[in-house]
């Protein structure tokens, strides 16, 4: 079992580990007063290890009510996220009591803004079930449902009390699910730690990801430890994110998020070694150890299109944008550039 802590506006540890669906009930005990749990989950997850985790909390005193919405991100929005508020005033949740985000990046989005919106505020613990979410989505505070005119633009930075990573989940994902997260692990690397890379190039990463998992989760906090409110060295995790977001938006959400991200990498930095800004060399080894962990490469859309879905991104200030870009093997820096010039960035990395 591993333990990182990470110091923000709350302080709590993420613990990495197996069995801690069980000593849910337990750690949840610790975290709040009141005796009285929602726990949000989707229909692909809580068939799983809903009942596992609603006997572990009805041990340690409490009252669960389960909310259960339907999968995927074409539900993180406006209309669940009112109808989560709704449910949690009907079960006259307090500030005194909790809730509990059981599931991937999709849920733990939800489960945060409505606790940081309901009651102007309540405790919430996340149970991360995917790879994509124990080292990426479910550390840092950052909680959003999407829009009609883009992915996450209204949400809050709001930190959970907890996390909880059982690896046990990570059992039961399919492999396209595990491949998401992949694509996550290998951002890390090429952020700045190319011994991560390297590690990934030779390692199964399937069989043993606790070192790896507590690895990325201790990049994520030492970036949110000095930038908490995402306005400097924490946009260093977007890489892959702004073009990614837009295959995302241009597939309406078909794409997941991880291959999305990987696509979106590689564009970028084909851009970056267009532009003279990344040795040549990097492109190559990037797409062979995406395509090692089953990740996609390149993307139908026009650059048009791609470029229209970038507009309303979060990076963006004014008529600038910070694009990360990566520099070298495990190095990527903030590029910021005019929003006008990422449309011929994107044709450079689609090879045009």
């Amino acid at each position: 079992m591993t333990r990182v802590h990470v110091t923000a506006s709350r302080s709590y540890d993420v613990t990495i580990g197996r069995g801690l669906l069980a000593s849910v009930g337990q750690t949840a005990a610790g975290l709040w007063k009141g005796r009285t749990a929602a726990v949000v989950s989707d229909t692909h997850v809580a068939p799983l290890y809903l009942d596992q985790v609603k006997a572990s909390l009805e041990g340690a005193g409490f009252q669960v009510h389960p909310f259960v919405f339907p999968a995927g991100e074409a539900h993180k929005n406006g209309a669940t996220y009112l109808n989560l508020l709704e449910f949690l005033a009907q079960a006259h949740l307090t500030r005194a009591d909790g809730l509990i985000a059981l599931g991937g990046g999709v849920v733990g989005d939800l489960t945060g803004f409505a606790a940081a919106t309901y009651l102007r505020g309540v405790s919430f613990l996340q149970l991360p079930t995917t790879l994509l979410a124990a080292v990426d989505a479910s550390v840092g505070g950052k909680t959003a449902i999407d829009l009609e005119h883009g992915k996450n633009l209204a949400g809050a930075f709001y930190q959970p009390r907890a996390v909880l990573c059982d690896l046990d989940t990570l059992a039961t994902l399919p492999e396209a699910d595990f491949a998401d997260g992949c694509a996550e692990v290998i951002k890390y690397g090429m952020i700045g730690d190319a011994g991560l890379l390297d590690t990934l190039e030779r390692a199964d990463l399937r069989a043993d990801p606790e070192e790896v998992v507590a690895r990325c989760i201790a990049h994520k906090r030492d970036l949110v430890e000095q930038d908490e409110f995402d306005t400097g060295a924490r946009q260093l995790l977007n890489l892959g994110h702004t073009i990614g977001h837009g295959v995302e938006a241009c597939s309406g959400y078909q794409t997941s998020h991880g291959k999305a991200v990987a696509i979106g990498m590689t564009l970028v930095t084909r851009g970056a070694v267009a532009a003279g800004l990344c040795p040549p060399e990097v492109l190559p080894r990037l797409e062979a150890l995406l395509a090692r962990y089953h990740l996609p490469t390149a993307t139908d859309y026009a650059a048009a299109d791609l470029y229209e879905k970038t507009l309303s991104d979060k990076k963006r200030a004014g008529d600038t944008l910070s694009l990360v870009v990566p520099t070298a093997w495990g190095k990527s820096v903030l590029h910021p550039i005019p929003v006008g010039q990422l449309l011929p960035w994107i044709e450079r990395g689609l090879g045009q």
